[in-house]
């Protein structure tokens, strides 16, 4: 019988968990707060499941306390959470002290756990009066941007360290003004170039300032980032495919940030199917711009959640799924996507239809860090990582428990992958599992359960699943059983 040796993480390395603000804090209409482009969008016929919306979502805004102690409780070392610009500066405008407040008191609540916060300046809420204004296709909204990151400076700069600009650009800029996913729900390939480019330039210009009035604070950006495996590797086209989803996906946003351009071949790429789109792109991308984007950060937050396995034929029998949850009409997020086809190669599936394959993340970090960080000085934390699952609520005496079997193994599958890169030398010094919280998770509403505690929406009741006590047992430990990962991981 082989007994499984614990590997321990480093002692500087964190353990947390991450939300954002539409989706757990409620409260839509109370306080100052006025509507952003996903209030706007959960309007639209069609456009979410159910016609959900995040008005009450997980009443953070009210319970916030009740939820830092939960937090306390499971050992979570820091906390991921982002601000409303909504709230903060509804309509983009005038700074909202209401607003201010609540952070100020959910950032006290947390000092006083002894909780580091790790504070999000933009999750995909954007003020709708600016979106009405052109949204992130505006040159303006960028400058903007700005103003209200200072904004949130001023009233927590005494108090917060580590702050990311934005999180998943890919997703607020291609999946929401070109697919029609997200919101602003746009179908636009012009709008969505644009705006990966001024949500760049809003976070190059947001790090400059801050970094001025504070060199000790910890800078950085989230990016969704991928690992697009051709089916057959001395295929040509199987190996084109990977390359644009890859330059589409990664480099897009890798190569501004870290290298002060943008990547020439999926340049030419959209300017194949969509000349008039480059144009106007090129026009936008001003001089400057590039040096602004590409500040020195600190800290690169990596989303996790699976690979690509594409090819250039299409397959015949293609994996099921997808983005786009309702039968509202639906594109691609990639300009460049044509003779692009998703393959199945066998792997577990969640119910999104998302493939379980923790070894990506080991690829793609050692990737990162090779390829960008390490030449930077630029330090890696996973700041999302997670599953929907199924959950079911059961009753045991007068106890309530979630036995989320699967989510189990995924939290310590993707924690061995992480101790896998660093043992090759990758210096990632964190992990936030997404999300704390069940919540209104987008298009899907509140379909779908990420969460480690199970949220009753019409009680508001919080249980810790079996998955927010396993990673209680980790953090406790500082360790995880990796080969039984390993072995759980292949079961499944």
């Amino acid at each position: 019988m082989t007994t499984a040796i614990p590997r321990a993480f480093p002692q500087d390395f964190l353990f947390g968990a991450a939300t954002a603000a539409f989706q757990i804090e409620g409260a839509a209409h109370e306080d100052g707060r006025r509507d952003s482009i996903w209030d706007a969008f959960c309007r639209v016929p069609g456009a979410v499941i159910n016609a959900d919306n995040g008005d009450v979502a997980c009443d953070h805004y009210h319970r916030y306390g009740d939820d830092v102690a939960l937090m306390k409780e499971l050992g979570l070392q820091t906390y991921r959470f982002s601000t409303s610009w909504s709230r903060v500066r509804p309509d983009g405008g005038a700074v909202n002290l209401k607003g201010l407040d609540f952070y100020k008191r959910l950032v006290d609540e947390l000092l006083g756990a002894d909780i580091l916060p790790w504070l999000t300046l933009y999750h995909w809420d954007l003020p709708q009066a600016l979106q009405e204004k052109g949204g992130w296709a505006n040159r303006d909204t960028a400058d903007l941007f700005t103003e209200y990151a200072l904004t949130m400076h001023d009233a927590l700069g005494d108090r917060v360290n580590v702050w990311t600009t934005l999180n998943e650009p890919w997703c607020s800029s291609f999946l929401s003004y070109t697919a029609g996913i997200h919101a602003p729900g746009h179908y636009s390939v012009e709008e969505g170039v644009l705006a990966a480019h001024h949500l760049l330039l809003g976070h190059g210009q947001a790090v400059r300032e801050l970094r001025s009035r504070d060199e000790s604070l910890k800078l950085g950006i989230t990016l969704n980032l991928t690992v697009a495996e051709p089916v057959d590797e001395n295929d040509p086209a199987d190996v084109d495919a990977a390359r644009r989803i890859d330059g589409q996906f990664n480099r897009w946003f890798l190569d501004p940030i870290f290298r002060a351009q943008y990547p020439a071949d999926i340049v030419e790429d959209i300017r194949k199917v969509d000349a008039a789109a480059i144009a106007a792109w090129e026009t936008a991308v001003r001089p400057g711009d590039l040096e602004t984007i590409a500040t020195p950060i600190d800290t690169l937050g990596v989303n996790y959640y699976h690979g690509e396995y594409v090819g250039g034929r299409e397959p015949v029998n293609p994996p099921i799924g997808g983005d786009a949850p309702t039968d509202r009409p639906a594109r691609s997020p990639y300009p460049s996507h044509e003779g692009i086809y998703w393959h199945e190669r066998g792997l577990p599936r969640t119910p999104m239809q998302w493939e379980v394959q923790p070894e990506g993340l080991t690829t793609l970090l050692e990737r990162v860090w090779d390829e960008y960080a390490q030449q930077a000085g630029t330090v890696l934390y996973v700041t999302e990582n997670g599953a929907a699952y199924d959950d079911e609520l059961v009753v045991e005496g007068e106890t309530k428990a979630v036995h989320d079997a699967d989510r189990v193994e995924f939290l310590r599958g993707h924690l061995g992958a992480i101790l896998d890169a660093a043992e090759v030398g990758v210096d990632v010094r964190g992990y936030f599992y997404w999300s704390l919280l069940d919540n209104f998770e987008w298009a899907w509403g509140y379909e779908k359960r990420f969460g480690i505690v199970r949220v009753d929406y019409d009680t508001q009741e919080r249980t810790p699943k079996d998955s927010a006590l396993e990673y209680s047992r980790i953090i406790g430990a500082r360790a995880i059983d990796l080969e039984s990962a390993r072995a759980a991981a292949v079961a499944s």
